[in-house]
């Protein structure tokens, strides 16, 4: 399979609402190979691939989660897989322990299989990650959605609430001011209308100085937690707590491979790439980048990257805030050496990859499509991959990435990280905490 499909073979239903009987379906979920919906039917004493589900509730969950499914990154919140997990669906129906999220250009769908123990009718078997393109995510759900509405339809069911929120999503997506505000919404973690109008208004008023995309990683990081800033409030914090830099002192560009017009490229793909054009372009040696030239590239001092105590809890994100001149002030939020390293890195890396002028750079703990660029930028500056893999010599062993860990002066999840991106160890070794990143498991 080339894409990622609903696809619903409709069957006859004798008991309960129209709109349930209207769409009772065999329904098939897969995408690039993977088959969501595979499963041992108890009763059937057979693996099938599509389980007998409610098509009606399946479009409904969709559209009533239509914006957060559709930007809203992976979360630790705990309402938030409501909106992204297809086992909450309910209803008196098994569904796949599928999870659905996005990181604004890809949506991830991630299964688990359920335990041999399980002792429901239908045990799904499905362990897989797929990654598809927002505009093919978008595609599919509009086109089993719309489908279902068609089926009740012929089926002589009008009015459904169904129908209803469908008609308001394509409404609000058809209305650029609206959609704006929904997306925010969604990247923060709010249904529609839920967002608290202070909040919504501060971001529309900074976008204008700030700009779409920048507001947008604010709203992401207001959805893993964070707090709410205004640019003013930034900038008092940066002047009050941060280090002096300048963007005019340091590297502002990379020159970047040719990417196909239109075509979104994977994010460690992106990252990975302008590390490497950066390594090439300043001539930097193998072996750990120093602090000294790390500041340098980014236009500050090496000041910036000793280990301090907290400042302000509050602060939940690293950045540089500068006025029309280029320059500003620089904060990092880690307290330890390796962690301001990385954080400086990953702003270095979004002013070239991202190099739209710009008050500020922010590196959150969102995992929105930028922030994985960041994180995979900083990983290859830092730690690049083939010269880990020479310093480990084949020992993939714990002790071993401990030591590569300090040598590079990154952490050990970051050399961790590095191995399950190239397939040296197994994913399930990284920290379970950490949520799963689009990287080459497509």
């Amino acid at each position: 399979m080339s894409n990622w499909s609903i696809e619903a073979s409709w069957e006859a239903l004798d008991c309960g609402a129209p709109e349930e009987k209207a769409a009772f379906a065999a329904i098939q979920i897969s995408a690039y190979g993977h088959c969501y919906t595979e499963g041992h039917d108890r009763f059937a004493k057979r693996i099938r691939q599509a389980p007998y589900l409610s098509g009606y509730h399946l479009a409904e969950w969709l559209a009533w989660n239509w914006w957060r499914l559709r930007w809203e990154p992976r979360s630790r919140s705990k309402n938030w897989g409501f909106a992204h997990r297809m086992a909450s669906i309910g209803q008196g129906y098994i569904w796949p322990n599928l999870t659905i999220f996005s990181d604004g250009e890809f949506a991830t769908l991630m299964s688990k299989s359920d335990a041999d123990t399980n002792p429901t009718p239908y045990r799904y078997l499905s362990d897989a990650v797929s990654v598809v393109s927002a505009r093919e995510f978008e595609r599919e759900v509009d086109l089993f959605v719309n489908q279902v509405i068609d089926r009740l339809h012929d089926e002589g069911v009008a009015d459904s609430n169904l129908e209803t929120v469908w008609q308001a999503v394509m409404e609000e997506r058809r209305q650029p001011e609206l959609a704006r505000q929904r997306r925010l919404e969604a990247l923060s973690g709010a249904d529609p209308d839920e967002l608290p109008p202070n909040c919504l208004q501060a971001w529309l008023e900074d976008e204008k100085l700030l700009g779409e995309a920048v507001i947008g990683e604010m709203a992401a990081s207001r959805g893993q937690g964070g707090h709410l800033f205004s640019l003013a409030e930034l900038r008092g914090i940066g002047a009050s707590q941060g280090f002096a830099a300048s963007a005019a002192q340091g590297v502002k560009k990379v020159d970047l491979p040719a990417v196909m017009p239109g075509v979104v490229c994977p994010p460690w793909q992106l990252g990975v790439e302008a590390a490497q054009a950066l390594l090439v372009e300043q001539a930097l040696k193998p072996g750990p980048l120093s602090d000294a030239r790390l500041a340098e590239l980014f236009g500050t001092t090496d000041k910036v990257l000793d280990s301090r105590p907290w400042q302000n809890k509050d602060i939940d994100m690293s950045f540089f805030v500068q006025d029309d001149s280029e320059n500003g002030n620089l904060l990092l939020r880690s307290r330890w050496h390796d962690g301001r390293r990385f954080e400086l890195a990953r702003l270095l890396g979004d002013r070239l990859v991202f190099p739209e002028r710009r008050a500020l750079l922010p590196a959150t703990r969102a995992y929105t499509y930028r922030q994985k660029v960041q994180r995979a930028f900083a990983a290859e500056l830092l730690s690049p991959f083939q010269e880990v893999k020479a310093f480990l010599a084949g020992d993939f062993s714990e002790e071993m990435q401990q030591e590569a860990a300090q040598y590079f002066q990154v952490s050990e999840l970051n050399i961790r990280t590095q191995l399950a991106n190239h397939r040296h160890i197994d994913r399930d070794e990284l920290d379970w905490k950490e949520p799963v990143d689009s990287w080459n498991v497509a």
